[in-house]
């Protein structure tokens, strides 16, 4: 347990490695350095779970002070079970998309750089997940924003690149905003950062339901609504599609978004004491994860389509972190990172193969040439879906029993819609992608061709985690060691509330969940498979919904309406007219007052004696008129 401190700083030394020697080295050893280092981190951190698991119950719980730091705060980190499980699905999902970043970034001039940064990025999100106090919760915080900056605008010499790192910097900007207030707000009340003495005071020296504790806690709900890609900051994670794809995997998958469900997770004895705010979180949670879904329904980017998945799974998990129930939102998070990282790699597969192509409908009958990624996409796609015996299965039906049996039926039937939108699009993009006939440029259908090795084991690594990972929690029985292992996490919230009485018993909802996934495959397999055409009859006929969704609902262009170009007007009369003619106006008058003020003083100082004793004795005379008219 004492060496946890290496988790963190073994990514870090190999950034620093490949930051400034990458350029003087092979790529092969930039690739094994990148990959080596996050994967000793992976094996300290299976040592640290096993450490844990050792201990009672009651004292797994592990500080590891570093130093001294400000306002009282430590560089410290936090082991217990939530942090242990976040420190191996972190680096061991980042170790993949690592191992496949040596074969899909092979031929980048920048291969150096960007492993340094991947490195980087994993840095950031393991010392957010260890980080024992609020403080340096808050510096992991920033630095996943700027990696992430840094790694979706990696291509900047392209326009679009350099546009999307911005965007999500900005949007980013504005929930971390709230979520600094917050911190200050902790600090205020508590005189201090430290989880374990805000989490143990919280219940003395906050009022349940008041108005401080509920400001405390929107105000870091409004970081994670930014981090985690909420409404109505979700915008920037689209766009952010623009990065490598092994970025898009990591960022989706394992590092940033998550870091706002964590953040809430980890802070629940404070939403325990603020239940408008842990409704706020599951209403939240419960529509971006539709409207997010919505969207995904009629894109034609593969990527896009992704992202807007990963915007909803999101929604799914603050559903469960705004019913209360943790354990489950922390095991969607773990089955996320597996499903979306495949998800995202096989995407990136399909694009190898086809010089970078992304719109699915340049694309089908893709099967015979790529099987292995196929099949593993295949596998993301079921899992994401709910389909049993895969681990999305038992994480999305947890989220959706719980939230039903903590009495929330309304937002249950919207994420039961949701699980029907998402088998829809995932399965919607596998058709598109892999079957049917081909509509691939002729140009490029002779070179198409399966990854690499180094490319596919990582696919079928995560594939084979995505149908085992199951197993950690066994949905409708008394094996649920997952829950168990993070029990003493949240030893301080009262027990599980039984059940409401409902007609719907558990067996039956674990049914109709299934049967929402069967129902959104059997019309994508209508819709693509048995009838293409029927699915452009079915956009005509719903021309406006269609349109609608293919606009994401024009929140972007409000956005530009409202902020961007207002914003973009008041920079330029900022520049032009308040800097330049103003304040440029005033300084340079000043500094033209002085110099017609030095050439009335050059006439006077001419250097000549007679001169000076004139004006000497005038000056007298002066003096002694003065004098002598006040007399």
């Amino acid at each position: 347990m004492s060496w946890v401190w290496l988790v963190p700083v073994l990514p870090l030394v190999g950034a620093l490695v490949n930051g400034l020697f990458g350029r003087h080295i092979s790529k092969r050893w930039v690739g094994w350095i990148g990959c080596s280092s996050i994967g000793l981190a992976l094996i300290v951190s299976l040592g640290v779970l096993l450490d844990l698991l050792a201990r009672p119950a009651g004292q797994q719980l592990f500080i590891q002070p570093l130093f001294d730091w400000m306002l009282g705060a430590q560089v410290a980190f936090q082991v217990d079970p939530l942090s242990a499980l976040m420190i191996i699905v972190v680096s061991g999902v980042a170790l993949l998309i690592h191992i496949y970043s040596i074969g899909y970034m092979s031929a980048d001039s920048d291969y150096s750089r960007f492993f340094s940064w991947l490195n980087l990025f994993t840095f950031s999100m393991l010392l957010l997940v260890l980080a024992d106090n609020f403080l340096l919760l808050f510096v992991g915080w920033e630095l996943v924003g700027f990696c992430s900056y840094l790694l979706i605008g990696f291509w900047f010499r392209r326009p679009a690149a350099a546009r999307a790192a911005k965007k999500a910097f900005i949007v980013n900007r504005i929930g971390d905003w709230g979520f600094l207030i917050g911190i200050f707000l902790i600090y205020v009340t508590f005189n201090s950062f430290d989880y374990q003495t805000v989490f143990s005071q919280a219940p003395g020296a906050l009022v349940p339901g008041g108005a401080l504790v509920t400001a405390i806690t929107l105000l870091l709900f409004a970081g994670a609504v930014g981090k985690s890609a909420q409404i109505p900051l979700y915008v920037w994670l689209p766009d952010a599609m623009e990065g490598p794809t092994p970025v898009s995997a990591l960022i989706h998958a394992a590092t940033m978004v998550t870091a706002g469900v964590y953040m809430v997770v980890r802070a629940h004895a404070l939403y325990a004491l603020a239940p408008v705010s842990l409704e706020l979180v599951a209403i939240i949670g419960a529509v971006t994860a539709l409207i997010a879904a919505t969207i995904a329904l009629v894109h034609n980017d593969l990527k896009r389509v992704l992202a807007y998945s990963t915007i909803s799974q999101l929604g799914y998990m603050f559903l469960a972190a705004g019913v209360g129930a943790y354990s489950a939102a922390i095991f969607h998070l773990m089955g996320n990172a597996f499903m979306k990282a495949l998800l995202f790699l096989a995407a990136g597969s399909v694009m190898h193969a086809l010089s970078g192509e992304t719109d699915m409908r340049l694309m089908g009958g893709l099967y015979p040439k790529l099987k292995t990624t196929a099949r593993t996409f295949l596998i993301g796609a079921l899992a994401m879906s709910g389909i049993p015996p895969l681990i999305g299965f038992f994480s999305k039906d947890l989220i959706l029993s719980e939230t039903f049996a903590r009495g929330h039926p309304v937002l249950y039937f919207i994420g039961l819609l949701t699980a029907i939108l998402t088998a829809f699009y995932l399965l919607r993009a596998a058709f598109l992608t892999f079957f049917g006939r081909s509509r691939v440029r002729k140009e490029l259908e002779p070179q198409v061709h399966e990854s690499p090795p180094v490319m596919l084991w990582p696919l079928r690594g995560l594939a084979a985690l995505s149908v085992l990972g199951g197993a950690v929690w066994i949905s409708g029985t008394n094996f649920t060691p997952l829950e168990g292992f993070l029990r003493p996490v949240f030893a301080d919230l009262p027990l599980k509330p039984e059940a409401v009485p409902a007609a719907l018993g558990e067996g039956s909802l674990l049914i109709i969940s299934v049967l929402a996934a069967l129902v959104g495959i059997a019309i994508a397999w209508y819709l693509y498979l048995t009838r293409p055409s029927a699915a452009d009859a079915l956009a005509r006929t719903f021309r406006p919904v269609y349109t609608l969704l293919r606009h994401k609902y024009w929140l972007d262009e409000l956005y530009g309406a409202l902020f961007v170009r207002p914003g973009i007007r008041l920079a330029r009369f900022l520049a032009t007219v308040f800097e330049l003619r103003l304040l440029d106006g005033l300084v340079n008058g000043v500094g033209g007052l002085i110099d017609r003020s030095g050439g009335l003083l050059r006439r006077i100082e001419t250097g000549y004696v007679r001169q000076y004793a004139a004006l000497f004795l005038l000056g007298a005379l002066g003096v002694l008129a003065y004098l002598f008219l006040m007399r």
